[in-house]
């Protein structure tokens, strides 16, 4: 399941997405939100978007297979990062909304495997080259919570008329705002750049933790969220599938 191009990216995810369809798994949710984004990027290439196309697809190519290999893992039964572990364990928990899948996968993916990927392209010489292009990939991402917040609504209407009347929408991204995890990962990356290859992984080992911890939070609430939030998955529209379908177009 290693992809060496973004078009191989976009293969794999959409192969993860049929499945997921067949089998109403909510893993479907994040793979959905990724292809959306992974596409959103294959579409500047060559625009004069990124600074430099061919490394910026080098990091999304490298950065995906950091998912897509923590995916494949999970579904052989293969230990891998706790951030992953926690977000695929929680798609058998069926009191999770779309809104809180959807933040567990983005707390692995971005607060830990971007500054892995960008460190794995750089060099110490050459890793400030990056930080812009590392940035316009926080830009697509930002671009695309409008429309993410669109397709929830169209799960369950009343989502975030319930969520911010009973203020409860800080409650659940308290911990994940896309510009600290930006600023986060890209600090991380530097982290892990400048540091001797052979204590990278345990510098890794120790972020994940940091990240899982993170996780829970998004999970565990208190039980006035919890209250809330089991209210909205029964009010959240269709199965699995039919979210997934949502996510994705």
């Amino acid at each position: 399941m290693t992809a060496k191009s973004i078009n191989e990216v976009i293969e794999t995810l959409e192969q993860i997405i049929q499945s997921s369809k067949t089998e109403e798994n909510p893993l479907g949710y994040f793979a959905a939100l990724y292809y959306k984004v992974t596409i959103s990027v294959k579409d500047k290439l060559g625009e004069n978007y990124f600074k430099d196309d061919q490394r910026m697809e080098q990091l999304d190519v490298i950065f995906a297979n950091r998912y897509l290999s923590a995916y494949k893992k999970h579904m052989e039964g293969i230990p891998t990062t706790k951030s992953w572990e926690s977000a695929f364990k929680s798609s058998k928990n069926q009191n999770l909304i779309v809104l809180q899948h959807l933040l567990l996968g983005m707390n692995a993916h971005i607060n830990l495997d971007l500054g892995i990927a960008a460190a794995e392209i750089s060099t110490k010489s050459t890793i400030s080259e990056l930080h812009s292009d590392f940035n316009k990939i926080n830009e697509l991402l930002a671009s695309l919570l409008v429309e993410v917040q669109n397709d929830l609504a169209k799960i369950w209407p009343m989502l975030f008329v319930i969520l911010k009347f009973l203020k409860k929408t800080d409650d659940l991204i308290a911990n994940f705002s896309m510009n600290l995890a930006r600023d986060g990962a890209w600090k991380f990356a530097n982290e892990l750049v400048n540091e001797e290859m052979k204590n990278r992984d345990d510098m890794i080992a120790n972020r994940d933790e940091k990240i899982f911890n993170i996780s829970k939070l998004i999970t565990d609430q208190g039980i006035v969220t919890r209250i809330v939030c089991r209210l909205i998955r029964w009010g959240e529209k269709g199965t699995p599938s039919d979210k997934i379908k949502i996510l994705e177009t």
